[in-house]
């Protein structure tokens, strides 16, 4: 299939779907529970209407937008995912070749595939780190440190995932690493031997970046999965990100945002964004939509910070929405993968592709010229919604 062929991000996913085992394409593609919230996340922008203005002069336009202090070319982040190299023996740097090719910051998650410093080495442009809170501060630490030897623009902290959320379909599937399946799972890695056979015994998927803690930091034996999920803290508070945002002194997001008040709050904390978010419908189920707490979010914080919608964007009219409610940009994660899981970095290329047409080609219809011209005239809660 010609790159070309695929003409929305749907078809990217039809392609991952047939081109990933069955447990590796739910990981991707599931969420917490009944999974209410991860298709809410998207149905909700059906739920505003676009408004277009007409016979504006729409014959220069341009996307270009700033976050974390760098502009870029068109109002979207590629969001941090983790284990990437299950989807795509490309992996982040795959990834990040695309980005990079887009004008388009990419940011690395704690839990990749790829180390700080390769990532960087690979990323000349805008680059992002998501970071946690450890228990282990000392880790903390130390990823602060390297990110700010590397260069990179901005951290991004994910304050929502304090105990994971129950993702069914990985416990349907038997998802672990290793993997240890279920009669369901085995069929599915067997299906698709194309990508199982050298997954599954050539080398291991590490979360590299705290690999080398596991021996010294852990009390006795212990797996790399079980040291990580022992990290994850919950007496973290905003305490916490004021410290942080001390360590690190640059861009800092807040991710896992969804209640206005809590966006004040990380303004107030030292972080400069934050990242409206219900991590892709994989924590808590029947959580708010992002887009619907954009204008919420938006008055409370009223200019003083920037705000990314993050979570259910799968068209372009969904970007011009979420920016017309007030964000200043989306980030994208699902999409992304698919097309990886697809192409490798040709394909995520193509789903950046697609998105990128039909904003602009939405801008245009709706008589804007630049981001800046999305504001509220320009949509409406959808009537009967």
């Amino acid at each position: 299939m010609t790159m070309k062929k695929w003409h929305n991000i749907s078809g990217l996913r039809g392609s991952a779907k047939a081109a990933l085992p069955l447990p590796v394409f739910d990981y991707i593609d599931g969420g917490a529970e009944d999974e209410l919230s991860l298709h809410d996340a998207t149905r909700a922008f059906d739920r505003y209407d676009i408004i277009p203005r007409m016979l504006m002069d729409v014959s220069q336009v341009s996307s270009q937008t700033e976050i974390f202090g760098r502009r870029i070319e068109f109002p979207v982040m590629l969001a941090p995912t983790g284990l990437t190299r299950l989807f795509h023996k490309e992996a982040e740097l795959g990834v990040a070749r695309a980005a990079t090719a887009a004008g388009l910051p990419y940011c690395l998650s704690t839990l990749g595939t790829t180390t700080i410093e390769d990532f960087a080495d690979a990323v000349p442009g805008s680059k992002l780190f998501q970071i946690y809170i450890f228990k282990d501060r000392g880790l903390t630490e130390e990823f602060v440190e390297r990110a700010r030897a590397c260069k990179y623009d901005g951290l991004v902290l994910t304050a929502d995932t304090l105990v994971g959320g129950k993702r069914e379909r990985d416990l349907a599937n038997g998802l672990s690493l290793p993997p240890r399946l279920t009669m369901r799972g085995f069929l599915g890695f067997a299906a698709k031997p194309r990508w199982s056979l050298p997954a599954l015994f050539g080398s291991k998927f590490d979360f590299v970046n705290v690999a080398h803690r596991v021996a010294a930091m852990s009390a006795g034996p212990t797996t790399l999965q079980d040291y990580v999920a022992g990290q994850f803290d919950r007496t973290v508070t905003w305490k916490d990100v004021e410290w942080l945002a001390g360590k690190w002194g640059g861009p800092l997001a807040v991710k896992g945002i969804l209640h206005p008040g809590d966006a004040v709050t990380a303004l107030e904390s030292g972080a400069d964004t934050v990242m409206v978010s219900n991590h892709g419908g994989r924590q808590i189920d029947t959580a708010a939509a992002p887009i619907d707490q954009i204008a919420p979010i938006a008055d409370a914080v009223g200019g003083r910070m920037k705000i990314i919608c993050d979570g259910g964007i799968r068209r372009g009219s969904h970007i011009l929405k979420a920016l017309a409610l007030g964000a200043d940009a989306v980030s994208i994660g699902r999409p992304y993968l698919y097309g990886l899981a697809a192409a490798g970095s040709t394909g995520v290329s193509r789903a950046i592709d697609i998105l990128r047409d039909e904003f602009d080609r939405c801008m245009v219809l709706s008589g804007a010229t630049c981001p800046d011209d999305l504001n509220r005239e320009l949509v409406r809660p959808h009537i009967g919604a």
